[in-house]
């Protein structure tokens, strides 16, 4: 103990003589003010319950989708942004229109479902078949050929619940790919468990591929209580028959926009710190926490920065278009500026909900640590913990530029406990949100994008 607390008292020293390289004692005090005015307004909260309420879902595409457009350029006009500007994205464009499901045999029950992103339709009057049943994609994917012919796959993997949303990965995979390995065998239709931890009659909806060469059969996810009931009575022994109804389009390439805003400079106006979200949502629900709670808690933050003190670096606020079916805003971004990518001096996305922060990473260099480990004793107020691993990922809208580049990304990991009882449901909607946890998460990003923004030295990424 003697020795634990000798090492600590020769640390936090240290950590005081960085702090006071790389940033003044102004600096630090507007860090404070910015800190507290974050947790003491309500502007992303404002700014959320707008975005949900008078614009609603927005799956790209869509009207709302381009209400959402115009309601984000307006927005950042009016919060007084130095520069606001739209780029164009393409994508697949794809709609959902009516969709019903049955339990036909051994009894008539409603099965509570959804159309997958990009399914393709059944016929008018569906799809009635034998379902076959497995635990996992990789059991579907060991089934004989031909072995599901005029039947419908049901793949029945469970998501497990933990606070950084680890499950989603492994379960994810039968929702991607599940209908090209069902197609493969001969199956005539696709139906998995949703990718969720949620206990009520929602199903969770999500984007999924097909591949060329393969036939493409209708795609869907059904609410866990209504797995748990096609499981209990396939395990019983009882043959079970469904019915499907899908109608869905494709309807091409469609067009959306990047909105982006831009507090400027004082010093080095071309090198930025990025943060943001993404604008599109599915159509389920209102998209709050799925990105709604990050496209304003990132616009706010920004906000409140210029309102303490004009940062030395641009700080830019993207809010990426059609991230739900495919990244496609975010790939068409980080092309766009594929020439000045090394202009990014620190990014990091808030695409996770709006629960508690309770983690801050990053993945920079070994000489950009002491400023990373400054940054974390100022989000150490808030509760935050510095998690050391430096092996931040960021949100989904920064992988193409990690593949790009070795630009410093930074994750702001917020409690992902309950997340995915909500997430791609009709669930997702402004009332899971707390106006509290908002503002933590608003004041932890303002903080970040303050200090990443006028540390004395630039910041670099971590090599590959």
């Amino acid at each position: 103990m003697k020795k634990l607390l000798t090492t600590l008292c020769a640390i936090v020293p240290l950590i005081g003589t960085v702090q006071a390289q790389e940033f003044t004692s102004t600096q630090l005090e507007q860090v404070k003010q910015v800190r507290e005015q974050a947790l003491n307004s309500d502007l992303s909260w404002q700014l959320l319950e707008s975005l949900t309420s008078e614009v609603g879902p927005r799956l790209p595409g869509s009207e709302n989708d381009k209400k959402a457009v115009a309601w984000a350029k307006q927005q950042f006009e009016q919060l007084g942004f130095d520069k606001v500007w739209l780029e164009p994205a393409t994508f697949p464009h794809w709609r959902r229109y009516r969709e019903s499901g049955a339990i036909v045999s051994p009894s008539t029950q409603p099965l509570h479902l959804t159309a997958l992103g990009n399914s393709v339709s059944t016929p008018t009057d569906g799809i009635t078949a034998a379902v076959v049943m497995f635990e996992t994609l990789d059991e579907l994917i060991a089934a004989p050929k031909k072995s599901l012919e005029n039947k419908i796959a049901f793949v029945n993997y469970r998501m497990n619940r933990h606070i950084d949303g680890n499950g989603y990965g492994p379960a994810v995979r039968a929702r991607s790919s599940g209908a090209v390995e069902a197609a493969k065998k001969g199956a005539i239709a696709y139906m998995m468990r949703s990718v969720s931890t949620s206990h009520h009659r929602f199903a969770h909806t999500g984007n999924s591929r097909y591949q060329e060469g393969v036939s493409k059969i209708p795609n869907t996810a059904i609410a866990n209580p209504d797995a748990d009931q096609l499981e209990r009575l396939i395990k019983a022994g009882h043959a079970v028959s469904v019915n499907i109804n899908l109608q869905t389009e494709d309807l091409g390439e469609g067009t959306s926009y990047n909105v982006i805003g831009e507090i400027t400079g004082s010093e080095y106006p071309e090198h930025y710190v990025l943060i943001g979200g993404h604008l599109d949502s599915w159509d389920l629900g209102t998209g709050a926490l799925d990105d709604g709670a990050g496209v304003a808690l990132t616009m706010a933050a920004a906000t409140h920065i210029k309102q303490v003190a004009r940062p030395k670096r641009s700080i830019r606020v993207v809010l990426f278009a059609a991230e739900e079916l495919g990244l496609w805003g975010a790939k068409a971004y980080f092309k766009q500026h594929a020439d000045k990518l090394d202009n990014i001096v620190a990014a990091a996305e808030s695409d996770f909900g709006a629960d508690l922060v309770y983690g801050f990473e990053s993945s920079v260099s070994a000489t950009s640590l002491p400023i990373v480990r400054a940054i974390a004793q100022q989000l150490a107020p808030l509760g935050i913990e510095y998690i050391r691993a430096n092996s931040a990922r960021g949100g989904p809208d920064l992988i193409p530029l990690r593949q790009a580049t070795d630009a410093p990304i930074f994750a702001l990991h917020q409690n992902g406990t309950d997340y995915f009882d909500y997430h791609h449901t009709a669930d997702d909607t402004l009332d899971k949100v707390a106006p509290d946890k908002l503002k933590q998460n608003t004041a932890a990003y303002a903080v970040f994008a303050m200090m990443a923004a006028n540390a004395k030295t630039t910041l670099t990424g971590k090599a590959k």
